[in-house]
């Protein structure tokens, strides 16, 4: 929505200047929020966790689907990074690497990358592939005697480079994991909100059959305000409420907060900014293309609305 937007600031500011008591924020604005939110997902995402960070929204999905499955293990992809929180270093090959390394509940599967992975372009069926590889590591994880709670990825794999999943490669993913009794959940804390441009949401671009358990938000949800969602199934929601532990969050959908939430979808549909993404998206990848074809330094340039990656290369055909 971009810097010190005027809508957002009025939003903030005639919020801020009425009572904000902490009552467990009975108050028609995170109804109101909730149902503006809801109304950008699939029906079946109906259940909603107001938090104030990423790494939060996170923390709280790796609980909901531990609690649901009663499973404990996760499986990440390879250079995933999903936050900041000791929960999350855990499962972020990014960070883990160069700290205590690798949990025995944590099992990490190749990024679905058709330019330098495993399986490229020129595979037969990449998907396919890059699926069994889940798949696998299921099967190796049933021997070991561990169950797999969740599989957790960002529905386009950002830090590890602007990856762009084949489409259906989710599907397939969800089949073995949903098989294994564990859930899939959509990290969507940097591609959400738009920025893809075809989509709301970047795990829409693998098609319309298919749908997380969990999808979790933050960044853009409120333009750079501690806010962030995760958004869930009312069967995985039931199951994290038997346990009687409620989930309560000091600053968690407070009245401001949602004000600004609110704000923020009213200037994304206002202001048109998916369709702008889609727009400008596709002029920076035609000009960068126009400079791949000039230099050989730039091996690939892949993309969608404005999540955008150039890869450079110091061999094309290697």
């Amino acid at each position: 929505v971009g810097h010190c937007h005027p809508d957002i600031v009025k939003a903030a500011h005639e919020q801020n200047q009425l009572l904000n008591t902490n009552s467990r924020y009975l108050h028609d604005n995170l109804v109101d929020y909730a149902e503006r939110l809801s109304k950008t997902l699939p029906e079946k995402l109906c259940i909603f966790y107001f938090l104030n960070s990423g790494s939060e929204a996170n923390d709280l999905a790796l609980r909901l689907a531990r609690q649901y499955t009663q499973h404990q293990d996760v499986i990440v992809l390879e250079h995933a990074y999903h936050g900041h929180l000791t929960s999350l270093i855990d499962i972020s090959p990014y960070k883990f690497r160069n700290l205590e390394g690798q949990k025995e509940w944590v099992h990490v599967a190749p990024v679905p990358d058709t330019y330098r992975g495993l399986y490229r372009e020129d595979h037969e069926n990449s998907v396919i592939a890059y699926a069994d590889e889940v798949k696998n590591i299921i099967e190796h994880a049933h021997k070991r005697g561990r169950k797999i709670a969740a599989f957790f990825a960002e529905s386009l794999p950002s830090v590890g480079g602007q990856i762009i999943p084949p489409a259906g490669y989710f599907q397939k993913v969800a089949e073995h994991v949903h098989k294994a009794g564990g859930v899939f959940i959509a990290d969507e804390i940097q591609v959400g909100f738009g920025r893809v441009g075809k989509h709301f949401w970047a795990f829409q671009l693998q098609g319309e059959d298919f749908i997380p358990d969990i999808v979790t938000m933050g960044k853009p949800i409120g333009n750079g305000h501690p806010l962030a969602c995760v958004a869930t199934t009312k069967e995985i929601a039931e199951a994290f409420a038997a346990t009687g532990v409620e989930y309560f969050n000091t600053f968690g959908g407070n009245p401001v907060s949602c004000a600004i939430g609110l704000a923020v979808l009213d200037v994304i549909e206002k202001e048109q900014l998916q369709a702008h993404a889609t727009e400008v998206g596709n002029f920076l990848m035609k000009m960068l293309k126009e400079q791949q074809n000039k230099h050989p330094i730039i091996g690939d340039v892949r993309g969608c609305g404005l999540f955008i990656g150039v890869d450079l290369v110091k061999d094309q055909a290697e």
